[in-house]
């Protein structure tokens, strides 16, 4: 998953540009040809603002178009068009995803990812096929379709959704709801316990992000202590969902060792690119060739992000092609 999210098509007339793309055929000509990407010339970032354009449309044209560049040979940009798909919320892409989940030739990061996005999608039609890897031999995948299911569940239970928070700033729609019942330390004790189900622990996990306080990232960052690689990669992406600077330090420690899995270390670099302060620069640098091509791939949309969050620019994902395709005519 990527914190592009909340560098999404902005506030400011938002709508209108969303408007004006979907009515222009041209928009997704050009969105296809760059995230698709046939003459192999494109960079890996333009691919990436691609994509994040084709979420805000999210149409169906939006959802085929992001189906048709799986075959892109780098396992960060499928594992990202997985959480995009789970974002638009449109069960339209759950016989996709399902496929995504069952192929098991692909990458052990695009199927975690697939079962993540089947959750977020909460659709009791999905709980057939994250049943059947519940148990996957990949840790990872088996632990995902563990919470998807219980999110499903959850979303499809009306008591129990009667007491989702509501107002929270992020738009994420997040393997959990935050618990937003208990006290800072009390959140501590459920999220640290490795004795309770993930789900429980997820809820305390984004209960701690709701709360966005110095001291809930201080908690949070405990949390790279834990054996799940699962559950460190969900850390690293909220730390990076909540741009405190009192967070990098940690997702520093993660990204330097090469002793950790790939999905936490490609996480902690995005989480770096949205933090973006200047001790998050030379680290991301450092990695940008790393020996893992997930984690390369990882600092150099980090890099591509720190330089956006660093710059005047309006909105991350608008290509200047689109943006001249969408502006109105005078």
């Amino acid at each position: 998953m990527s914190n592009l999210q909340h560098v999404a098509i902005g506030a400011i007339n938002t709508e209108s540009v969303v408007e004006r793309a979907k009515a222009n055929p041209e928009t997704y000509h050009i969105l296809e040809d760059t995230l698709v990407n046939k003459s192999g010339q494109v960079a890996l970032h333009q691919q990436f603002r691609a994509l994040f354009t084709l979420k805000n449309l999210k149409d169906h044209q939006s959802i085929d178009i992001i189906f048709k560049a799986f075959i892109d040979p780098s396992v960060l940009l499928r594992h990202e068009l997985a959480y995009v798909l789970g974002q638009i919320g449109d069960i339209y892409a759950i016989p996709g995803l399902t496929k995504i989940l069952d192929n098991l030739e692909e990458d052990p990061m695009v199927r975690h990812e697939a079962a993540e996005a089947l959750g977020a999608l909460s659709h009791i039609s999905a709980l057939e096929v994250l049943e059947k890897y519940r148990n996957d031999p990949c840790v990872p995948v088996a632990e995902t379709c563990q919470l998807a299911i219980e999110k499903i569940k959850f979303h499809n239970d009306e008591k129990l959704k009667e007491n989702v928070p509501k107002g929270i700033v992020y738009t994420s729609n997040d393997p959990a709801p935050g618990n937003t019942s208990k006290s800072l330390e009390q959140l501590r004790e459920l999220y640290l316990n490795e004795e309770l189900p993930l789900f429980e622990r997820y809820r305390a996990m984004f209960g701690l992000r709701n709360l966005g306080t110095d001291d809930a990232v201080k908690v949070l960052c405990e949390g790279f202590k834990d054996n799940s690689a699962l559950f460190k990669h969900e850390v690293a992406f909220v730390l990076g969902q909540m741009q405190n600077p009192a967070g990098a330090a940690a997702l520093i420690k993660a990204l330097d060792d090469p002793n950790e899995a790939p999905m936490v270390r490609h996480e902690a670099a995005e989480a770096l690119g949205s933090i973006a302060t200047p001790e998050c620069l030379p680290v991301l640098q450092k990695y940008r060739n790393d020996y893992m091509k997930v984690v390369a791939e990882s600092c150099a949309i980090a890099l591509d992000m720190y330089d956006y969050e660093q710059s005047n620019e309006f909105q991350y994902t608008i290509l200047p092609n689109v943006e001249e395709a969408t502006s109105p005519k005078i």
